[in-house]
């Protein structure tokens, strides 16, 4: 393969990979750092070239710049495994692959920074797919037995009360009603069967929307802060379905705060994105953050099923209609949750048409 730019070809090359690429020089100098590295240090490349190694990948009490001197000074690669870098805003867990490169004229030294996070994330990703797609195999197998006889009942309850005087009638009425919620029911649980009418729109409108409907429900001492990434170009979905999706996201963050309390919403730009079986190179993140109490350890792995619920007076089918809702759009919600910080993340994948055209997504 030939290309009139070459440098500019391995740029797009390195640009693409899931993890990121720094390059110093022998003054263990910043010089070069690819796209997912800006996206996982969450800085820019105009703000961190030229800069030394231990400010760009400060490793707390591991000092970084040994071990690339040491690559630099025997030409032996070495792998350090699960560093901490710690950042003011963040810290994450890394895998370090260091190789020097000490054959050009002038020496430098290729460090390769794997997430492990990352990869635990696609591993649990990958686990809460197959238990959803199990859950509606089994949720689906248990409808249509219920629906049936369900289906039976009222038939016959219907030709019952034609034959009964009108004292006794109130009886039927009964059955028939409690049917209907059954079938109701049954249909929430099976989740969205419509196939969503999707347009191009602007997520920030859909958010906007969303905030409106929850301000009039929530107590005054709720609030709800917007965080919002301009540059997020237009998504190509469902308007109805994901102000749905978001809406039950956010009312349960509303009702776990309970009189007071205080909500993000917060849209950035995600690039390198896994989920499933599928990698997208940008996907739009909704982070719905609330200062709750929190969601219980037990409950964690088990929310998106339905009729799992913490509050006594939930249904528990909130979370799994909107896990449904998002799926149809080719996403994923994700919850992490500790007491204080509850994060409820919907990852949604952008058309290729916009993946190369969006301003201003180097720094966070």
């Amino acid at each position: 393969m030939t290309t009139s730019d070459p440098i500019s070809f391995y740029r797009r090359i390195l640009d693409n990979l899931g993890d990121g690429v720094l390059l110093f020089d022998k003054q263990l100098k910043l010089v070069y750092i690819n796209m997912p590295g800006e996206m996982l240090l969450a800085i820019s490349a105009r703000q961190i070239l030229g800069v030394r190694a231990r400010l760009v990948l400060p490793c707390g009490e591991q000092p970084i710049e040994q071990d690339l001197k040491h690559a630099l000074q025997t030409g032996i690669s070495l792998t350090k495994r699960n560093v901490t870098l710690i950042h003011p805003l963040h810290a994450i867990t890394v895998n370090l692959h260091i190789t020097p490169i000490v054959e050009d004229e002038t020496p430098s030294v290729l460090v390769q920074v794997q997430q492990v996070d990352r990869h635990l994330r696609i591993s649990m990703e990958e686990q809460l797919l197959a238990q959803q797609n199990a859950a509606k195999s089994l949720l689906r197998g248990l409808a249509h037995e219920i629906k049936n006889p369900l289906g039976g009942l009222r038939g016959a309850a219907q030709l019952l009360e034609r034959e009964l005087q009108d004292d006794l009638r109130e009886y039927t009425q009964i059955i028939i009603e409690e049917s209907d919620r059954l079938q109701s029911l049954l249909d929430r649980m099976l989740g969205p069967n419509k196939l969503p009418q999707k347009s191009w729109l602007n997520i920030h409108r859909v958010l906007d929307r969303v905030t409106q409907l929850v301000q009039v429900e929530v107590p005054a001492g709720v609030r709800i802060v917007r965080d919002y990434d301009p540059s997020i170009p237009e998504l190509f979905g469902d308007a109805d379905q994901l102000i749905q999706a978001i809406l039950n996201i956010v009312r349960n963050a509303a009702q776990a705060l309970g009189m007071c309390g205080r909500i993000v919403i917060r849209t950035r730009i995600d690039r390198q994105v896994t989920i499933g079986e599928h990698r997208h190179r940008m996907a739009v993140k909704v982070d719905i953050v609330d200062d709750g109490p929190g969601i219980k350890p037990e409950l964690l792995n088990h929310i998106f099923y339905p009729m799992v619920t913490g509050r006594a007076d939930g249904t528990g089918l909130g979370l799994s209609i909107a896990q449904g809702l998002i799926s149809q759009h080719g996403g994923l919600i994700e919850c992490s949750s500790l007491p204080g910080n509850t994060v409820f993340s919907i990852l949604l994948p952008l058309e290729e048409d916009h993946e190369t055209s969006v301003p201003g997504l180097g720094c966070r």
